[in-house]
Order: C-alpha cells, then structure tokens, then sequence
C-alpha cells in the first residue's frame, strides 16, 4: 500500500500592487460609509417609539351623553413621513440623517461636477426646496433599496426618483441658480419666492 500522506508545499505570497492597493482601500472606505449611514437608519428606525395601543375608554355615565363620532383621527404625532410636516427636535433629527445620507451616499456617487449649468449650494439645508426634494428622494431610496422592492426596485429608484429630482435641482433656474456656478467662487444665496396675495384682494 502506497503511502499517500505527503507534505504540502507553502504557497506563494500573494502581492498586491500600490496602485491596486489605493484603488481598494477608496471602494473599502466607500463600503464602510455606506455601512455608518445604514447604521444611522437603523437607529433612527430603532429609536422611533412604538405606536402604543390607545387607552380603552372608561364607561360613560348613565346620565353622560353619547360619544361622538368613532371618525376622530387622534392629534399626537405627525400625519406625515415629509420632513415639513415635522417641527422642533422631530425636523432637525430627521434634517440631520437626511444630511448623513446626502453628504456619505449621495454626493459622492451622484454629485458630478458643479458648472454653469448644474449649479450646487453647501448650505443646501438652508433651501427649503432642495430639502423637500432631497429629503422625498431620500424616502424614496429607503423603500426601492429594500429587498422588498425586488430586483428592479433600484433601477426604479434611479428612473422615477433620481433623474428627476436632480435635473430640477440642479437646473440653471433651480433653487440653486444663485449659487455656487464654479468650485473656485462658493456663493450661497436664497431667492425670494412670490409674496401671497393678500385675502379678499383677488379680482
């Protein structure tokens, strides 16, 4: 009987090139940010009280009158997911994970080049358009990125959300169109919006 237990030979040393080597530890940190902003999401999402059940209501008095209406919605809490609809501490939590996910996901994959004709403001926040349309996007991306959405869900993203959001943004006649047009020359500026007509004033 032959014996067939024979030594393995160490294998060679796997070298990596530098460049090689620059080019994965940019995709690892990319990784890793995206990684940091789910994780922002799930404890956003984690530290969100649960809807507690509503009380039972105590028995009426024989002489009380009848309850009104089942129909009356309770007034705790938003109505909405839009980030307008929230206020004080709600909104600037919400303003704040909407930021992480701009700044760490969507710039850096989506931002391009700033130009005379896709103009781009730091103090975006300060917008109230962008931040509506950023923070609808962002709602957006939650719900086409999850696995739920099946495998077409972020090409729907992109088609439906994405490229709409950012031609309107990013247009020369955009909320950015006072802005910064060249990296070199960083400018910030709201525009005026149309005052309301006054009431009883209209023809």
């Amino acid at each position: 009987m032959s014996d067939t237990s024979q030594a393995t030979p160490d294998p060679e040393p796997f070298r990596i090139r530098d460049g090689d080597l620059d080019d994965l530890a940019s995709i690892l940190a990319k990784t890793m940010a995206e990684v940091r902003q789910h994780g922002v999401i799930l404890d956003r999402l984690g530290s969100e009280p649960a809807a507690a059940p509503a009380p039972a209501s105590p028995q009426p008095a024989h002489d009380a009158p009848a309850a009104g209406p089942a129909s009356s919605k309770p007034t705790d809490g938003p109505t909405s997911v839009f980030i307008f609809a929230l206020g004080g501490e709600a909104y600037a939590i919400e303003l704040a994970a909407l930021s992480t996910w701009v700044n760490h996901l969507l710039l850096p994959i989506y931002g391009r080049e700033i130009s005379t004709t896709r103009p781009w403001c730091a103090l975006w926040h300060e917008h109230p358009e962008a931040v509506a349309r950023l923070h609808a996007l962002w709602l957006a991306w939650q719900q086409f990125t999850d696995a739920e959405a099946g495998l077409p869900g972020p090409s729907t993203w992109h088609r439906d959300h994405l490229d709409q959001t950012l031609v309107h943004l990013r247009a020369p006649d955009g909320p950015f169109a006072a802005c910064t047009t060249s990296p070199t020359r960083p400018n910030h500026r709201v525009l005026a919006t149309p005052a309301p007509e006054p009431l009883g004033l209209a023809a």
